[in-house]
Order: structure tokens, then sequence, then C-alpha cells
């Protein structure tokens, strides 16, 4: 089994969404969350290095910003 990415228990985004159905639809967990290598990809994670501090919550790991209404993503 592969290692999750070491940011994932800090990640705002993922607590906030990781069991809102949008979120798991669009399959951003699998594609960022799951293993070291495949969060490389996640632009927050690029952002905490970069500026040493987290990103805004809605920041997806795309680096699109989705809309929030009670932690429910809004398309």
């Amino acid at each position: 089994m592969e290692e999750s990415c070491e940011l994932l228990e800090k990640c705002g985004f993922f607590n906030n969404f990781k069991g809102n159905s949008e979120v798991i639809k669009a399959g951003w967990v699998r594609m960022f969350c799951q293993s070291k290598e495949k969060s490389e990809r996640c632009k927050r994670k690029a952002i905490r290095r970069e500026t040493g501090q987290p990103p805004a919550d809605n920041m997806a790991p795309t680096g699109d910003f989705v809309k929030m209404i009670d932690r429910t993503v809004v398309q």
C-alpha cells in the first residue's frame, strides 16, 4: 500500500471536504492525496512550500477555488 501525502492530516481542503460527494466524484483525493508521488502535483502543496503558509481551505489540489456553502462544494 502506498504512503499518502505527508501533509494530508494538516490539509484544510481534505479535512473540510473528505466526505463531500462532489470532491469524491472529482477524484481529487485519489489523484493527489493517496500517494507521496501523486501529491507532488498538488498546487496546495506547492503554495505551502513557496510561502510557508497553507493555502485557503477552498483551494482544490488543482489550484482552482471552489465555492463553499456549509462545507458543500457548489459548482
